[in-house]
């Protein structure tokens, strides 16, 4: 028992650390979903862009320019959450406000295009092959609990990321609240039909939208990208498909859902990992949203669609 708690607590960080990344990822789809009812599946495309626009902002800032490391690593994030909010207007317009009166199966079949189009445009341009994101933090939190041998490691890299998401989402949670940009996308969230009639400007709402997404997801993106140390072109697809089953999980159009469902999708696979196989945390994961599925239809904390007459 005393060398399983270590063990635990190591993993729970770890958990905590992956699960608030696809939190991060997650909540762009559940926006969406919760405003117009369709999935953005060219997503996990925009958190892979954000990612490689955080390195190429400190590739352009250069590692001897003497800029102090919390200021090198907050322009990584502007930068990168204003790049990506241009790409998430653009794929808006684009691949769903042509369509938007079109059956809804129309819009998906256009995201599913675009996703593949953004992969294939950064490979052309920074190549398919990994590139290594240079070490900005180094270091960790080491301790041991009881007598055991067994050291839990805490990285700075991953502990920034739990500090950044909570910051994001306790700004994200307030912007919703009092805002009155926030206030009109939860009236569009309720009734988009009514919410127009009333004044609000829908069209716009659902851009701003879409680009909050992107923004959140770019945040992602910069702060997995600097903990591993590497990224490609492709590690949109994998992180996007974890993401909206985070969303489906905690209850798609749900913001909390949505944080909840990252954070126990993040917990099921690092223990996964651990106690049965890394080969087998993808399943583990995706059983987890089943079970939770045949038994609660709307995820945790989703509520039934109620048929507006």
């Amino acid at each position: 028992m005393s060398d399983l708690l270590p063990l635990l607590t190591q993993q729970l960080f770890n958990g905590l650390s992956l699960g608030a990344i696809y939190a991060l990822i997650a909540i762009g789809y559940t926006m969406v979903y919760g405003i117009i009812g369709l999935i953005n599946f060219a997503h996990g495309e925009i958190y892979m862009i954000g990612a490689y626009t955080g390195l190429v902002t400190l590739s352009a800032i250069g590692l001897g320019s003497g800029l102090p490391l919390p200021m090198m690593v907050l322009a990584m994030l502007v930068v990168a959450a204003a790049v990506t909010a241009v790409y998430g207007y653009a794929v808006e317009k684009i691949a769903y406000a042509p369509l938007r009166s079109s059956p809804r199966l129309v819009p998906l079949i256009s995201a599913i295009g675009m996703s593949i189009f953004l992969q294939n445009w950064v490979a052309t341009g920074q190549g398919a092959r990994d590139m290594a994101v240079p070490a900005l933090i180094n270091g960790s939190i080491n301790f041991t609990i009881g007598t055991s041998d067994f050291t839990v490691t805490a990285p700075y890299s991953r502990i920034m990321i739990i500090i950044v998401t909570v910051i994001s989402m306790v700004g994200l949670w307030m912007f919703i609240k009092y805002s009155r940009t926030g206030q009109a996308s939860r009236a569009c969230a309720q009734d988009i039909h009514m919410a127009n009639l009333l004044g609000i400007n829908t069209d716009r709402i659902i851009s701003f939208t879409f680009m909050i997404g992107a923004m959140l997801a770019a945040v992602g993106g910069v702060l997995i990208a600097l903990a591993i140390g590497k990224l490609n072109p492709f590690i949109g697809f994998m992180a996007g498909i974890k993401a909206f089953t985070a969303a489906v999980l905690g209850g798609i159009g749900s913001i909390p859902g949505a944080m909840l469902g990252g954070v126990l999708l993040g917990l099921a696979e690092t223990f996964a990992a651990a106690f049965i196989s890394s080969q087998y945390k993808d399943i583990v994961a995706f059983l987890l949203l089943v079970f939770i599925l045949m038994f609660r239809p709307t995820g945790l904390l989703g509520k039934p669609e109620v048929e507006k007459v």
